[in-house]
């Protein structure tokens, strides 16, 4: 399993129709095949200026793959991210053996 997380800052005003605007098409990237447990969260901790995380799990590294190459994946990358992302960091985690 992968778990795949992205921490962000949007270029948005807090509220604003854009961002909402945003977060409902991140929504859709749900409706991919292979995603598991798809959330997104608000982060609150003072310690972090990123606002969002997203979160989602993959069962193996085929799927994460077809993920990554999904033309709706690829879509939103380049239509909503790249300009609408101020600031992020990603990471993909696999369980530790027992």
């Amino acid at each position: 399993m992968i778990e795949h997380t992205v921490t962000f800052r949007l270029r948005h005003v807090s509220g604003s129709p854009a961002e909402t605007d945003f977060l409902a098409a991140a929504r859709e990237l749900a409706a991919i095949p292979g995603v598991r447990d798809f959330a997104i969260r608000r982060q609150v901790s003072p310690k972090y200026d990123h606002t969002f995380g997203i979160t989602m799990r993959f069962a193996d590294q085929a799927a994460y793959d077809r993920y990554n190459t999904h033309p709706l994946h690829v879509a939103f990358v380049r239509d909503r991210w790249v300009p609408e992302v101020a600031a992020f960091q990603e990471a993909d985690f696999v369980p530790l053996p027992h």
